[in-house]
């Protein structure tokens, strides 16, 4: 099993950067790729990144394309999610997930990290 923590979220104004990290324990040697995915208020849960576990193959949602960046901390399980400029819109609970083998399907989800922006 695999486990998934995220942390790093807050409380922060518009124009400001936040950096959200995702820690994977238990048999992370499984994982294949690992995204990440928002819901806002009354909003459906939406992709935002991705990776692969060995750290290339990165997408984004267009709306963060220029300002999020996701990277794999070498050495560790850890995937990290750099915000830059947010927006009020980016306000949302921001979960990681993972994939495995040849799984089309993010099956293990962390429990989520609120990121509050205000304007």
């Amino acid at each position: 099993q695999v486990q998934l923590v995220e942390s790093g979220g807050g409380l922060v104004q518009a124009g400001d950067s936040l950096r959200l990290s995702c820690t994977a324990s238990g048999r992370t040697g499984n994982i294949y790729r690992v995204g990440w995915f928002r819901q806002g208020p009354g909003k459906e849960r939406e992709f935002v990144a991705g990776i692969n576990w060995s750290g290339g193959g990165t997408r984004y949602e267009d709306s963060v394309k220029d300002r999020f960046t996701v990277t794999r901390e070498n050495g560790k399980n850890t995937v990290n999610l750099q915000m830059n400029r947010l927006k009020p819109d980016d306000t949302a609970v921001y979960y990681c997930a993972a994939r495995f083998g040849l799984s089309v399907d993010y099956n293990r989800w962390g429990q989520g990290t609120q990121v509050t922006v205000s304007s």
